[in-house]
């Protein structure tokens, strides 16, 4: 089993995952981008390194981080709006260039299910993607950087739609009216169970894979952020009434399931 993990990008996912580790005893390394959150890292046990991604450049310690771990997990969403957006291709293509100066061979890229794009029906590991977003096209882009370098053991992990303690779809879709799309399944999964596939994927050396990540229960989205937004108290939101739109699609974790694994966290309230 492998004990010197990287975590780079250490947000909503990253640092609930990097304490996890340090609770199973792996030696974790985790990325900041600011001085004063190296502290806060520090305090969780975490080896903390100041490193920042752009199009131009990675900036801060990458090397020093990349020298002193097995495993890399890449969990840097694309940012693609707004003023501040950027080519994450490009990112990603600097990063793979360090990546291949160094030492590590083993790489987690957390992917999302937007790489499948509007396919239709039951979808597995061995569905061919088709994004049909810029982030979906920018990160199936990515996945083969990494997963088509033959020097590297890069396995892809694709989430579905993150939900948390603090973090839930329904409380921006609360008050909104004319939603289409309302039977549609959803396609969601649980921090817990995030950091659990993370997690199963480091102990049993699964590498060289692709791993859906997905709850397996699709309700619609009428159905079910209706349930959820009246358990929290908070207006239901409003879906169009309609006859002939798509079937939308059902993302199934068949790899994660075929090996014998369960999810751990409901996603239902």
């Amino acid at each position: 089993m492998t004990s010197r993990i990287g975590v780079l990008g250490c947000g909503w996912l990253g640092l609930p995952l990097a304490e996890c580790l340090v609770s199973r005893s792996y030696e974790v390394h985790g990325t900041t981008t600011s001085l004063e959150k190296q502290d806060v890292l520090r305090t969780k046990g975490i080896q903390p390194y100041i490193v920042e991604l752009s199009e131009k450049e990675i900036k801060g310690d990458i090397q020093k981080l990349l020298s002193n771990i097995d495993v890399l997990i890449i969990n840097i969403p694309p940012r693609l709006r707004g003023s501040a957006s950027e080519s994450y291709v490009t990112k990603m293509t600097l990063l793979h260039e360090e990546i291949r100066k160094s030492r590590v061979q083993k790489i987690v890229f957390v992917s999302s299910t937007s790489v499948y794009g509007m396919v239709e029906g039951e979808i597995t590991e061995t569905t061919l993607p088709e994004p049909s977003t810029e982030s979906g096209r920018q990160l199936l882009v990515c996945e083969k950087i990494f997963s088509q370098d033959e020097n590297l053991s890069c396995t892809l992990i694709r989430f579905g739609g993150l939900i948390g303690p603090s973090r839930h779809p329904v409380t921006m879709l609360s008050k909104r009216q004319n939603l289409s799309n309302g039977n549609h399944p959803i396609n969601l999964i649980h921090l817990e169970d995030c950091i659990h596939m993370i997690c199963t994927i480091l102990e049993k050396d699964y590498w060289g894979k692709i791993f859906n990540g997905v709850y397996p229960s699709h309700p619609s989205k009428r159905e079910y952020y209706g349930a959820e937004a009246k358990s929290r108290g908070i207006p239901i939101p409003n879906y169009l009434e309609s006859s002939n739109e798509a079937v939308g699609k059902i993302v199934l974790s068949k790899n994660f399931l075929d090996l014998g694994h369960k999810f751990q966290k409901s996603i239902f309230s």
